[in-house]
């Protein structure tokens, strides 16, 4: 009787046993795959933002915030003040019958509707309401730093969520249109919506581009194709002088872009204004990429893009060095293009112009809070899923940084008011995004954002690290004063590394409308410093107080300076270069441009 238990207890185990075996076991392949599956689903349904990475940041905030008990008293406390001065400044509106103007720094309480009773309180309201939850997760002892900015920035945009400017019911100036229009704003504005939604459901991905077409009122320098290869097609414009400077001008744009922001309607045309100041100049127009080219690395676009496009240059404008011009990240990549050349030593550039480009990442931003350690591990997924990231992804986080402008005040404009805004030139472009090849922009996030390889020397290149050190030509750097993308003291930090003469310039505007100025721009004001390397350093704030300020477009003086770099004056040369790969293949603006 006794054995008879242990012989079904033994076959029970040897059964088990036999169903463990069968069960297909999974390997490190399979894991990642799998989990990397995963953590794209939820990343894309989140719009590329981590769950996770928000949750560990409030609740570092929360658990820090939870043993601070006089901290909480003092908040209850601020909390019930401002109430009470909130309850006094409307007493006060009521009874005297004020206008009161809300405070300057929220601008879109600028209109003059809230002055006046009860939008006036409504905006009191609200700005008291950011400032409170403001000093709730400021300097909290122990919340970790990034927690802290991560925190701040996800409650001041949930408040602009519920901002009196975004809800139809206590914005005034939609209250006052939907009167006098009898609410026929509001019926089109529903005519908008459906219209959205039914393009957001059938995948419309086709750029908003209003009356603008490349190739016919974009993009219409003339010009020729004279190279393509599997990256880029390079253009070479057609000169308008009799002569030209004997340096011609090579321009890399940024890959998340089409490059014809710098070739826009022509009174906003950069290229159409160099040749104009007879330059010879090239173009790379980067190919919008897909899940075929998810293997494609910085390396590629380094040797395939620059270099490529360097040797063509030099083949149709011989015995001349080049004036290298990038554009945003086009010129972090020309920077390490230089760094690598320089390392070779190898002297085809004669100058290098940054554009509101970093090479230094260890301040870049806002941008930065979408750059944790739990945000890259979604973003990798979302990436290797589809071989690339979708030019959605990058605009959605760059509306982020400015969702008042960028997202509410459109909806308020398009959904409430009922307007239909036609694009200007530069939102024409902006609608037409490109995407960014998974190995690249992972290898572009980690190794530059994160650990800000280029700065320290680190970056490699044909498994041999670049040195920004080594660079021996001058450097002309753009930073704009309102860039939310490459703020300007980060670009500033070109000084910390470069060994060579800086001329540093600082315009006002923002990332794309501060460089796309035109050559006259009466609202658009400029500082210019040149520094030797050996003079003693000036910090970011010294220097904007010491340095004189121009009124106008920075253009004609990056112009003058390249007139500097110049050796003489000589005859343009040949479109392409008969006889050799750089034969004119096609007019500009060329076949990648429409990808």
């Amino acid at each position: 009787m006794a054995e008879k238990p242990d012989r079904t207890v033994s076959s029970v185990i040897d059964e088990l046993d036999n169903l463990i075996a069968e069960i297909p076991r999974l390997n490190d392949a399979s894991v990642e795959k799998i989990d990397s599956r995963i953590r794209s689903i939820i990343g894309k349904a989140s719009q590329g933002l981590s769950p996770v990475q928000l949750l560990l940041a409030y609740t570092d905030w929360l658990a820090h915030l939870s043993i601070s008990p006089a901290r909480r008293v003092r908040l209850l406390q601020n909390f019930s003040e401002k109430l009470l001065r909130l309850s006094t400044f409307t007493a006060r509106a009521i009874t005297e019958k004020s206008e009161n103007p809300p405070p300057k720094k929220y601008p879109y309480f600028m209109n003059d509707l809230w002055k006046k009773v009860p939008f006036s309180v409504m905006a009191k309201g609200h700005s008291m309401a950011v400032e409170w939850l403001k000093e709730a997760d400021t300097d909290l002892p122990g919340m970790g730093p990034f927690s802290k900015e991560l925190v701040d920035f996800i409650n001041g945009h949930a408040l602009e969520v519920i901002s009196p400017t975004n809800l139809p019911q206590t914005n005034p100036e939609v209250l006052k249109a939907t009167w006098e229009n009898k609410g026929r704003n509001l019926l089109e504005g529903i005519g908008n919506m459906q219209r959205d939604i039914q393009k957001k459901l059938l995948r419309d991905n086709r750029p908003e581009m209003g009356d603008f077409k490349v190739g016919e009122n974009l993009a219409i320098t003339p010009g020729q194709v004279i190279y393509q290869n599997n990256l880029i097609e390079l253009i070479q414009y057609s000169p308008t002088t009799e002569t030209v400077a004997r340096e011609p001008v090579l321009i890399v744009p940024a890959w998340i872009m089409k490059y014809y922001i710098l070739d826009l309607v022509p009174e906003k045309s950069l290229v159409n204004y160099l040749v104009a100041q007879g330059k010879t100049v090239f173009m790379i127009s980067w190919k919008n990429p897909d899940k075929d080219d998810r293997e494609l690395d910085i390396e590629d676009y380094i040797k395939s893009g620059i270099l490529d496009a360097l040797d063509a240059v030099k083949t149709v404008v011989p015995k001349a060095k080049i004036n290298a011009t990038g554009y945003c990240i086009g010129g972090t990549l020309l920077a390490m293009a230089a760094a690598y050349l320089a390392r070779e030593q190898d002297d085809s550039l004669n100058s290098i112009t940054l554009l509101a480009a970093q090479t230094d990442f260890t301040e870049p931003g806002e941008i930065k809070l979408f750059l944790g350690a739990s945000q890259l591990a979604f973003l990798d997924s979302m990436m290797w899923t589809d071989g690339y990231l979708e030019a959605a992804s990058m605009g959605g986080a760059f509306k982020a940084l400015r969702t008042q402008e960028l997202v509410w005040n459109p909806a308020v404009e398009r959904y409430y008011l009922g307007r239909e805004t036609k694009p200007v030139a530069l939102m024409a472009w902006n609608a037409d995004g490109t995407r960014m090849p998974a190995a690249m922009h992972s290898r572009y996030l980690h190794e530059l954002f994160v650990e800000n390889r280029l700065a320290s020397c680190k970056f490699l290149v044909e498994d041999k690290p670049v040195a920004i050190q080594d660079i021996r030509v001058p450097f002309f750097v753009v930073g704009t004063s309102a860039d939310h993308v490459a703020p300007w003291k980060s670009v500033y930090k070109i000084h910390h590394m470069a060994r060579s003469d800086i001329t540093f310039l600082l315009t006002s505007g923002g990332h794309n409308a501060g460089i796309v100025s035109g050559p006259e721009h009466p609202h658009r004001r400029y500082q210019i410093k040149s520094q030797d390397p050996m003079a003693p350093y000036i910090d970011p704030d010294s220097w904007v107080e010491s340095v004189e300020s121009h009124s106008g477009s920075w253009w004609p003086a990056w112009n003058l300076w390249l007139d500097d770099q110049s050796s003489e004056q000589v005859a343009p040369p040949t479109m392409g270069a008969e006889g050799t790969d750089y034969e004119v293949l096609w007019p500009a603006p060329g076949k990648y441009v429409f990808g």
